[in-house]
């Protein structure tokens, strides 16, 4: 793994292991422990790798497991925001790999992204006090079978990429994505850039939060990274945390 030139020249450093319970959890002990960041922490294979909501992320040799720690980038209640500013920086590092490519991929709320309207890549973002982690992985050429819903690697999608063919894009990006980003004051621009990207905006959507689901069209987000839906009776809910679902399809027209 290397770090492209523009993430370096910004302070950024990188550990990279072979094999590691989780990058998100080792990046966030390093911070107990008094590492300040800008470092990326990185891993073949994990032995731990957990997802959103406590679920557990397959980490099979060959697919890009990735953490960056930062830390006191903003206000902790504005650490969320980080999962959009970390779903642009992937869709840059991706989509400019092959012409056309950009167009197939589409940002998934809260936090993953599809191709072809299947996920292949997830973000989890963690905070302890003032540091935060966020956790990248991306299926490169392996997938979970069996998921609620669809997974994919690039592989299958036809799309040649090595963890680290898509590191080093991916460390630039997010430098310049966290430069506009500006600590939160410029998260209208990363909110309007997200949406041109996103998966089912203006369509029916189910969300689920547990054992709870709420049906509506996907309007837009608000200005905090909530999902905002439109309601059969014309009233708007906005919803903090769940995972969505297509009624006919997520992919943009």
């Amino acid at each position: 793994m290397q770090l492209d030139p523009t993430a370096q020249a910004a302070g950024v450093h990188l550990i990279a292991h072979d094999t590691i319970g989780s990058t998100n959890a080792e990046a966030l002990g390093l911070a107990r422990a008094g590492e300040r960041g800008l470092l990326w922490v990185t891993a073949k294979r994990q032995t731990a790798g957990r997802g959103r909501r406590g679920r557990t992320w397959v980490s099979e040799p060959g697919n890009l497991y990735a953490s960056l720690l930062l830390t006191d980038p903003a206000a902790p209640e504005r650490f969320p925001e980080l999962s959009f500013v970390a779903a642009l920086a992937l869709h840059d590092a991706i989509g400019g790999r092959i012409p056309g490519l950009a167009s197939r991929v589409v940002l998934k709320w809260p936090n993953d992204l599809l191709i072809d309207r299947n996920k292949f890549a997830g973000i989890l973002v963690e905070g302890e006090g003032t540091s935060v982690s966020i956790g990248i992985g991306v299926n490169c050429v392996h997938h979970p079978a069996g998921t609620e819903y669809p997974a994919t690697d690039l592989a299958v999608a036809g799309v040649r990429a090595t963890p680290e063919s898509l590191f080093g894009p991916l460390t630039a990006a997010m430098t310049a994505r966290l430069a506009d980003w500006n600590r939160g004051s410029g998260f209208a621009a990363i909110r309007a850039g997200w949406l041109a990207r996103a998966a089912g905006l203006g369509k029916p959507i189910r969300v689920k939060a547990g054992e709870a689901e709420v049906s509506g069209q996907f309007e837009t987000i608000d200005e905090t990274g909530r999902l905002v839906l439109r309601l059969a009776d014309g009233t708007m809910r906005n919803v903090t945390a769940g995972d969505v679902f297509p009624y006919v399809s997520l992919a943009r027209q």
